[in-house]
């Protein structure tokens, strides 16, 4: 019984240490990967021929409105397309459900900021980064992006771009301060997930959905489900 007992106690330190290399290699490897893709205005501004200013999505309250989060992406991301950056928007986010709608909201607030919204394409199944990334190559045909989120996840949306082929680059959302336990929470679930998605990007599986192409480079009109004025 003891024996068993050692043998047991001996595999458990194993995958335990195991685990912990798996984790610190993935993370090291992440961020190494992409962080000098990673730009500030100035740089994003020398930037040619970028296809189109991708912002992801993240939480809507029931209201409608973006969280401060999102909102801050989507801010960041009229400041590159203001700035000459690009000449087209991505918004991809959540809208799985006809009562849960990230990216027309995104677009929404586009629009109400005086951008026209022929140039706002939505990308309704962006459910994952990983498949965020996925259809911006494959349905949107976007070759050149520079993709908007907060820093701490950006890091890994860069590097699953480039996994997946795509010249991406960084911009951080980073506008204001979030509360401390909310930077907790994003760190940890942050770090985890750059190990999933570095099995993800080798083992390259489709997305939730494909579809047919929408081109960046026409009219954000074939990303509609509703009517914009």
């Amino acid at each position: 019984m003891k024996k068993l007992f050692k043998i047991v106690i001996s595999i458990f330190l194993i995958v335990c240490i195991l685990g912990i290399i798996v984790y610190g290699t993935s993370n090291i490897l992440v961020m190494a990967k992409s962080k000098n893709y990673i730009v500030n205005l100035q740089e994003a501004k020398e930037l040619n021929d970028v296809d189109c200013i991708l912002v992801l999505g993240c939480r809507v309250y029931s209201d409608d409105t973006l969280s401060p989060m999102l909102r801050d992406r989507v801010d960041s991301g009229l400041e590159l397309y203001n700035s000459g950056v690009s000449s087209r928007l991505l918004m991809s986010g959540d809208h799985g459900t006809e009562n849960y709608d990230e990216v027309n909201n995104m677009k929404q607030y586009c629009v109400d900021n005086d951008i026209t919204a022929d140039v706002v394409f939505l990308d309704h199944a962006g459910f994952s980064t990983y498949e965020s990334m996925y259809r911006a190559k494959e349905i949107f045909e976007a070759d050149k992006i520079i993709i908007v989120t907060q820093k701490y996840h950006l890091y890994r949306a860069v590097y699953i771009a480039r996994e997946l082929g795509i010249d991406a680059y960084g911009y951080s959302a980073d506008i204001q301060e979030y509360n401390t336990y909310t930077n907790i929470k994003n760190t940890v679930r942050e770090s985890l997930a750059r190990v999933k998605d570095v099995f993800t990007c080798i083992a390259k599986p489709n997305p939730t959905y494909l579809g047919d192409t929408i081109p960046i480079n026409g009219s954000a009109e074939l990303s509609d489900d509703k009517e914009y004025v």
